[in-house]
């Protein structure tokens, strides 16, 4: 059409994209390339697939005519009558296979359905009209259910789709106004009632809540949310009400990009699905040659009858399709990835899901990925006269004018043990050593070791504290005045509740050798590493050291996943095999850089994501091996004159229907 530089289908999305001007409403109506394609003005109602879909009703149709002939045939009508209800439900049954088979034979592209087109035409030629209108019948069947199961396995990414709103309450001119996303801008105010769905990703600016966050992370437990906290479309508001300043327009929020980048991983061809293609490619005219020559070598040397050599060569054409190894792989990383999505992981592609299924070993990045990334406050131990509390009460008052997180994590703790509010002055930041600050009317000095040596406090009684600390993997910030230390605060990143028991779940599925990669110094690492239940770790790294670390790793296992946030550890997770971000739904990097992203904060549900993708290596290698079996074994049926029509199209389907049936099991697996 006028105005459209490209138009490409991806078939796994059941989603047609068109680069190009904007049509109207009438030039759309007029897209005729393909079949059944309408583009809905808003919202429809979908009717259900068997209602839907012509290939279910032509099939149906197919077998009125079918029963109408063998009713007829029973009745002992004449054959004129019989033969044509015959020919009929072959007609309407074989329309759909015939109209992409006998192209594709003129193109000499033999396929499922340039075999079916010959076999039925010439099971016509020889008279066998029973035989022939059952297998376009049945093949009709077979080509339904497959439809119908694809179209399940696809569901989980239409939920997806349809659960973020199309409209969203926005502040404009003073006003609130109820606009299409497509129409809301970055920066506009968005209110969000208690119990409605967030149409836009963006920042909280008023009111406190807690967010179900569960079509974008998985994660079903909500989420507190106040001012500066990061919100996400798709996310269900609970009981408070919130104004959103809004970051990213409708095509760009993380629901929208999760979307995205699902379709494209359904669309991308698996390792194993390569190798069916290839494996098709050569397989199928060589049974076209083989039925062949079963049809014409046996009459033509031996003599053989030419009907049922020509029988015996089209019960092999219809045997030997390739549609149970055609559809063995595509159904099962369908469902795979679809499953996956619906639970938080991100999986960009069947050669992700194959090579997560194959890995040996996995290697974690320390900050941020097995630990949360901010320090916490483990213990005070007062040096001097002043007790606990007074310390506390002293430190937080000065650290609440600092941004550094080692400040912020003194401040919080204050918080929770509800310490004195105390006020402080004249306050003054050393970059890289600590503060000073006036509170009750005295000076004090609060910061690292370093900074209470070079102003020359007496630090003998102090080493061997700050040692025992360092020891244990902890950070140390002293407090004090230039004549003493009166109190250390030990400080540590403290470890994700869920690294150990996915650590544990790793080992026990069978992950060789799991290791930690930290720039932070050896004793931190020790630590961190003993209570997670690594089996090695390597401290002091930089970025580039990493990436030999996991070089070395690979050399050694072959196959080895990194796991990261995605920004960092980006080098690391390139030369990885499988290179996997923690936290996705906050940074955009993760979701460009990784093959495999968990869109919230959860190592747990790692494990899940390895089982997932063994379960779909094992569910393709079974549908592989099952297709080819039955195969080889219905073809081996046929040269003792055993192997019927009827039971070769049984066959066929059976196998069809049966690998279909076995991918689908990979939707619930559950983590």
């Amino acid at each position: 059409m006028p105005g459209v530089k490209d138009a490409r289908v991806n078939f796994g999305a059941s989603k047609i994209t068109i680069v190009g001007k904007r049509l109207s409403p009438a030039e759309i109506d007029r897209l005729g390339a393909f079949d059944d394609i309408r583009v809905a003005q808003g919202d429809v109602d979908e009717p259900r697939f068997w209602t839907r879909n012509r290939q279910v009703r032509m099939t149906a149709l197919s077998l009125v005519f079918l029963l109408a002939a063998f009713l007829s045939q029973g009745l002992k009508a004449p054959d004129a009558l019989t033969i044509g209800l015959f020919l009929l439900a072959m007609v309407v049954g074989g329309r759909e296979t015939a109209r992409k088979g006998f192209p594709s034979l003129l193109k000499l592209q033999f396929d499922m359905n340039s075999l079916m087109s010959v076999a039925v035409t010439g099971a016509v030629a020889i008279g066998y009209w029973e035989e022939a209108a059952v297998v376009a019948f049945l093949f009709g069947v077979s080509e339904s259910l497959q439809a119908y199961t694809v179209a399940r396995a696809r569901r989980s990414l239409k939920s997806l789709i349809e659960w973020a709103p199309r409209e969203a309450a926005v502040l404009r001119d003073g006003e609130e106004r109820i606009l299409p996303v497509e129409e809301v801008v970055v920066g506009d105010i968005m209110r969000v009632k208690p119990g409605e769905k967030l149409a836009m990703d963006g920042v909280v600016i008023a009111g406190r809540s807690a967010v179900n966050q569960a079509a974008i992370t998985g994660e079903s437990v909500p989420v507190p949310v106040e001012p500066e906290s990061r919100v996400y479309a798709g996310s269900i508001n609970g009981d408070g009400a919130l104004e959103v300043r809004v970051t990213k327009r409708a095509e760009d929020t993380t629901l929208s990009r999760i979307i995205a980048l699902v379709e494209e991983a359904q669309e991308q061809r698996a390792p194993s699905q390569a190798f069916v293609d290839r494996f098709a490619k050569y397989y199928t005219p060589a049974i076209m040659l083989l039925a062949l020559g079963m049809a014409l070598i046996p009459p033509l040397m031996f003599r053989a009858p030419w009907i049922s050599s020509l029988y015996d060569a089209l019960a092999l054409l219809i045997v030997a399709c390739p549609c149970a190894l055609v559809v063995s792989t595509p159904v099962a990383v369908v469902s795979a990835i679809g499953n996956a999505a619906g639970r938080g992981v991100l999986i960009k592609g069947g050669l992700h899901l194959e090579n997560m299924g194959a890995l040996k070993a996995i290697a974690f990045d320390k900050t941020g990925t097995l630990t949360r990334g901010e320090p916490v406050v483990t213990g005070i131990i007062p040096l001097g006269e002043v007790s606990e509390r007074e310390a506390l009460a002293i430190a937080a008052a000065m650290e609440a004018r600092s941004e550094h997180p080692l400040a912020r994590a003194i401040v919080r703790y204050a918080r929770e043990k509800r310490a004195l509010s105390l006020e402080a002055r004249d306050f003054e930041a050393k970059p890289g050593l600590g503060a000073r600050a006036v509170v009750e009317g005295k000076a004090y000095w609060i910061g690292s070791p370093r900074l209470f040596e070079e102003m020359g406090a007496p630090m003998e009684g102090v080493w061997p504290v700050l040692e025992n600390l360092q020891g244990r993997g902890r950070t140390a910030v002293l407090l004090g005045d230039s004549r003493e230390v009166i109190a250390l605060f030990a400080l540590a990143d403290a470890v994700r509740d869920s690294a150990k028991q996915a650590i544990s779940q790793l080992k026990g599925i069978g992950v060789e050798k799991t290791v930690m990669l930290t720039g932070d110094h050896a004793a931190t690492a020790r630590t961190v590493a003993e209570a997670v239940g690594v089996d090695e770790y390597r401290a002091e790294l930089l970025p580039e050291d990493k990436v030999e670390a996991v070089k070395g790793l690979r050399n050694t296992h072959r196959r080895i996943g990194m796991v990261g946030d995605g920004i960092n550890d980006a080098p690391a997770m390139a030369v990885a095999t499988t290179g996997i971000a923690m936290g996705g739904a906050g940074t955009d990097t993760a979701l460009e850089t990784a093959d495999i992203v968990l869109m919230a904060d959860d190592l747990s549900k790692l494990p899940f994501t390895v089982r997932l993708s063994r379960a779909a290596l094992r569910i393709i290698k079974q549908n592989i091996a099952f297709s080819l079996i039955t195969k080889f074994a219905a073809v081996y049926l046929v040269f003792p004159g055993w192997l019927t029509l009827w039971l070769a199209i049984f066959a066929d389907m059976g196998a069809a229907l049966l690998v279909t049936l076995n991918s689908l099991r990979l939707i619930r697996i559950r983590p």
